[in-house]
């Protein structure tokens, strides 16, 4: 299969069924995806960029509170929506795994779904596709964050280092992940990890380790609403 040029070729792939434990005194009953950010869900808010680049296969990996996502993109008609539906917590590796087989794009993006990091797509697959790479992360200055994970790169963009949760206690020194992936077609099938199993834990420093994932980087902040306070935050981030 001939590695896809268009973000209208590449499937997208959307993280979205945790519990957000940290975030239930803000909405208890429904999924962390869903919660407005101005009037908008940030799920919208993702989908609609996607979209807008050109992507028109989306797949949703649901799990906690899943009803309510499918109901509300079950009736969109400007993209293929599909729903991998978790019965149980997979963890981030665990359910693009688990969301594998209707993956049908070479290479395929995969995203968090409860944050946003502005990027162009098209550069993102030309750059993925450039080095041959097995993974793509997009990177961005760690600025204030403490608790992203730090990443190390070569100057050709090569990742030697991922280090989850082990940010600089300087601050805005190093780089951290943005939560947005390019993943090479069949590779969830080389994971061979028990679920529940996480990218950031399992899969990512083991690429490092390979020589084979590569960091793209971006200068724009990436906006999460993980905490309630995060989620205030992102009112004025993402404002129109």
């Amino acid at each position: 299969m001939n590695p896809a040029t268009t973000p209208g070729a590449v499937d997208a792939v959307i993280l979205c069924g945790g519990r957000g434990t940290r975030f239930q005194s803000v909405i208890a009953n429904q999924p962390k995806g869903l919660a407005a950010v101005n009037g908008r869900a940030l799920l919208d808010i993702l989908v609609d960029d996607l979209i807008a680049q050109g992507v028109r296969r989306i797949i949703l990996c649901v799990g906690h509170l899943k009803e309510q996502i499918i109901e509300h993109f079950g009736g969109r008609t400007d993209a293929e929506f599909l729903f991998s539906e978790e019965t149980s917590p997979l963890g981030t590796g665990g359910a693009i795994k688990h969301a594998s087989g209707m993956i049908k794009s070479e290479p395929f993006l995969a995203m968090n779904g409860d944050s946003v990091c502005r990027i162009d797509l098209h550069q993102l697959l030309a750059f993925h596709n450039s080095h041959a790479a097995d993974a793509t992360i997009v990177v961005a200055p760690d600025s204030e964050r403490r608790d992203a994970g730090t990443i190390g790169i070569d100057p050709d963009g090569r990742i030697f280092s991922f280090d989850e949760k082990a940010a600089s206690a300087a601050g805005g020194t190093g780089l951290i992940n943005a939560g947005i992936y390019l993943f090479k077609g069949g590779l969830p099938d080389s994971w061979r990890n028990e679920y529940p199993f996480s990218l950031e834990y399992n899969v990512f420093p083991q690429l490092a380790v390979g020589r084979r994932c590569f960091g793209f980087g971006t200068a724009n902040k990436v906006v999460d609403i993980g905490t309630p306070e995060r989620y205030q935050q992102a009112q004025n981030d993402l404002a129109e």
